[in-house]
């Protein structure tokens, strides 16, 4: 039987699906996809695929995938998904068809214990809390007793606790083969696992940290791919820039300073020139963190570089960066963690002049400041080259799919990122009924989204809605300033006017615990910005509305925004209709589709923005949404949570327990 009449029976009315699987409901839809899918991989083709929410695409490629007999790479956007495919969706698609199929999941090594950095932290005991030296026993338990070393296993200790960094190695401080600790070490053995496995589940960062640096263990894997799947691929563009150009940042410094020092405490007391050259390089780099005067700026290199002491800051961390790797040079041979310090130095040295010198016509060179660090950027106009030759190395099927990935149907933007120009492109609208599942409101009256009064004016916008909504609803905005500033407005609202349903922000703490606290409310209203646009999963009534203030296009200060911008526009494009549009479209797509997860989900999006109405392109961007119902008037937003309330019990109930059938 061929790969796509196995599809065909797994998916059928009598098939193994229905049979094993309480709730499955095949959908054509779902059907469709999955046989598409099964092609691209008989003929070792690309398909990049869209799929709207509810098609039940997880189980689309995972079928076929798992039929298909050969290696398998499935890439997810987050680690969250990735675990939520090996523990859960694989088992049980494994399980129902019946298959021999071996599988392993590879995250990047900063997620595994490693035994050697835990001993070295044990014994030294510098922690930067009391809380950090209690948990060691805990991480010394674990990692005697753990087959996986993986920190996702270990709840006691939190995901954001800062010995996490002291307990687990990096690239730069993995000291290899000379580590007493080779044969027991975790990130060896999933990597020994992946090798051996038919279907191996990675995320996108590890993916192309690997491609690029040859370090995480994908690289050994590609060879002997025959279908590599990504899910979540609107993530793709982004991450692949991030590893497809160069970095560098004073962080990294004040690590290889820090081990230095560990090291001369530890194994070279004799090196007095070790010492002595450590903290100028510590002084050197908190000195240029001081050029800058606010965190979170994003800036071309131009305008960095004319900033006050910058060139000297800058010269200041060469020289004493050299100094200490002469000095590490001198001592390399005496122990492995110092030969590793010296490769250090040498390479971080490389990057340092590299990027003051600026070579490369592809890459735009631009600074980030964060509170503590300064990363200097070296990131690629296009990835397209050089993604390009990972899918032409040899046969292959790649798969690209997510829910947001064209432009009404159009997929020239992603296909032209990514360089994918010669893939074959499918698009599946959601099964779900948004006509009467939905309603998109465009509120009338707005002010310009520039103006000084418009955080204002979606904060009174919001208002009637979340009372009609009795809360229940996220309000997403494009950046964190507005975020803030809406916030308060309606916290402020909320006092006046006696509206008690629980008012949180992003930030308060991390987004599970703010998501399990917004689930456990059923009546709270989050004001989020980016990190709530995707990726977040409330199904039924807790979440009702989705209010986002405006259109999310990237800001235009974004230096490589900027320079991509003049790149296209000097070559005669148009920069907003071909980049900037497709962009917003796509981010939009991925901050309304939070509303509708299941059949039985109904609510309001509010689009506060007046240009999705006022300008030409508005209507690009309105008919790349899901086919709502739309209005302008708020009373028939009042009369659609009346009708949705009014539901009898069970539907009610029902929702509260929504199950993700044919998923």
């Amino acid at each position: 039987m061929s790969l796509m009449q196995q599809v065909t029976t797994a998916f059928s009315e009598n098939g193994s699906l229905v049979q094993t699987m309480p709730g499955f409901k095949s959908r054509p839809q779902q059907q469709e996809m999955a046989q598409a899918i099964a092609q691209a991989i008989d003929q070792q083709q690309q398909l990049v695929a869209e799929a709207g929410t509810g098609t039940g695409k997880t189980y689309a490629y995972l079928v076929p995938a798992l039929l298909s007999g050969g290696k398998v790479i499935i890439s997810t956007g987050t680690k969250t998904l990735q675990d939520q495919l090996y523990q859960r969706d694989l088992p049980a698609v494994r399980e129902a068809l019946k298959v021999p199929v071996s599988v392993a999941m590879l995250k990047g090594r900063a997620n595994y214990i490693c035994h050697y950095h835990l001993l070295r932290a044990s014994q030294e005991g510098r922690f930067q809390s009391r809380e950090d030296a209690q948990y060691i026993p805990i991480l010394q338990s674990f990692a005697e007793n753990s087959q996986t070393g993986d920190k996702a296993e270990l709840i006691e200790v939190p995901e954001q606790a800062t010995v996490w960094q002291q307990v687990t190695s990096t690239r730069d401080n993995c000291v290899g083969q000379d580590c007493q600790f080779y044969k027991q070490c975790f990130v060896m053995e999933a990597r020994k696992q992946a090798l051996a496995a038919d279907v191996v589940v990675v995320n996108h960062h590890l993916f192309f940290a690997d491609v690029m640096l040859r370090d995480e263990g994908v690289a050994e894997l590609l060879p002997s791919a025959n279908t590599v799947v990504f899910d979540e691929a609107h993530q793709l563009p982004e991450v692949a820039g991030l590893f497809f150009g160069e970095d560098i940042s004073t962080s990294q410094l004040m690590d290889l300073a820090r081990d230095s020092q560990m090291a001369y405490l530890s194994i070279v007391k004799d090196c007095v020139a070790l010492s002595e050259a450590v903290p100028p390089l510590e002084k050197a780099c908190r000195d240029f963190r001081l050029v800058f005067q606010f965190e979170g700026a994003r800036m071309p290199v131009q305008k960095a570089q004319a900033l006050k002491n910058f060139s000297d800051a800058y010269q200041r961390m060469l020289e004493t960066l050299a100094t200490l790797t002469k000095v590490l040079e001198t001592q390399a041979s005496r122990d492995p963690l110092l030969e590793k310090c010296w490769q250090r130095g040498e390479v971080l040295l490389a990057l340092l002049k590299a990027w003051q010198k600026g070579n490369h016509a592809n890459l735009v060179r631009w600074v980030e400041v964060f509170t503590q660090s300064v990363q200097l950027h070296a990131t690629p106009l296009s990835v397209a080259d050089g993604f390009g030759k990972q899918l032409n190395a040899q046969p292959r099927a790649w798969i690209f799919t997510s829910a947001t990935l064209a432009v009404k149907s159009d997929f020239n933007h992603y296909q032209g990122q990514m360089g994918l120009l010669a893939a074959q492109t499918r698009h599946w609208q959601s099964p779900f009924d948004y006509d009467q599942q939905a309603l998109l409101y465009v509120p009338e009256g707005m002010p310009e989204p520039n103006s000084i009064a418009y955080a204002a004016a979606v904060a009174a916008i919001a208002l009637p809605v979340l009372q009609a909504s009795k809360g229940r609803a996220f309000v997403l905005c494009t950046s964190l300033r507005a975020m803030r500033e809406v916030h308060a407005l309606l916290k402020q609202a909320f006092e006046e006017h006696g509206m008690e349903y629980p008012l949180l922000m992003q930030g308060e703490s991390n987004r599970t615990e703010l998501l399990d606290r917004f689930r456990a409310h059923g009546n709270a209203v989050l004001v989020g910005s980016q990190s709530f646009w995707e990726g977040v999963d409330v199904r039924g009534e807790a979440l009702s509305c989705v209010i986002i203030d405006k259109l999310p296009f990237a800001p235009p200060d974004d230096p490589v925004l900027a320079a991509r911008i003049d790149k296209m526009n000097t070559e005669g494009k148009n920069a907003f209709m071909e980049y900037q549009l497709p962009y917003a479209v796509i981010t939009l797509k991925q901050g309304a589709g939070r509303l509708i997860r299941d059949e039985s989900d109904s609510g309001v999006l509010v689009i506060c923005d007046p240009r999705l109405v006022d300008k030409p392109y508005g209507r690009r961007i309105w008919q790349s949404l899901p086919p709502f119902k739309r209005t302008r008037k708020l009373d028939e937003v009042q009369a659609f949570f009346e009708r949705v309330d009014e539901k009898p019990e069970p539907i009610r109930v029902a929702k509260q327990h929504g199950h993700s059938s044919g998923k």
